[in-house]
């Protein structure tokens, strides 16, 4: 039975990590998800000052290290209203190409999200965070909470 596990990682280094060891593991990335707010940037290597970098620069390592934000940096930018521009890749990316008109939740919901669920991760979005998804087998889901716990998941669910 397939299901699917959704996390937020506040570090997009994390979440570049967590991609990595998924496929390490052998989950065939076109079962990942990643969205990340986008800032409307494609500057390389430009840190915040906060000893972190902001999605524009993780999209320079990113692509370079083949990651979660590599990966976005080849992924669709869709305008999502409440919410902004995000950066979205995957399965979950196609959903959303239709939620301009019923937003961020709704399109999550239309993922098999529940309401509750989907209102977090929108709000963790909002404020900065990369939200990665895989679907896999029971076996597969189980392994990849390990890494999302492992990388400081935060808001986990499993569908």
């Amino acid at each position: 039975m397939s299901k699917t596990l959704v996390g937020a990682f506040e570090d997009h280094h994390e979440a570049d990590k967590v991609v990595h060891d998924l496929e390490n593991q052998g989950v065939d990335n076109k079962q990942i998800s990643v969205l990340a707010k986008h800032d409307g940037k494609t500057e390389k290597g430009h840190p915040t000052g906060h000893g972190t970098h902001d999605l524009s620069s993780g999209i320079g390592w990113g692509a370079a290290g083949g990651g979660a934000v590599g990966l976005l940096a080849s992924a669709g930018a869709l305008a999502i209203p409440g919410v902004g521009p995000i950066l979205a890749m995957g399965p979950l990316a196609a959903t959303l190409s239709g939620a301009a008109a019923g937003g961020l939740v709704g399109g999550l919901m239309d993922y098999g999200i529940p309401k509750r669920e989907s209102e977090h991760l929108e709000h963790s979005l909002k404020h900065g965070a990369v939200v990665v998804s895989v679907k896999a087998g029971d076996e597969e889901v189980d392994k990849a909470r390990h890494v999302f716990e492992k990388h400081g998941a935060r808001d986990i669910y499993e569908h």
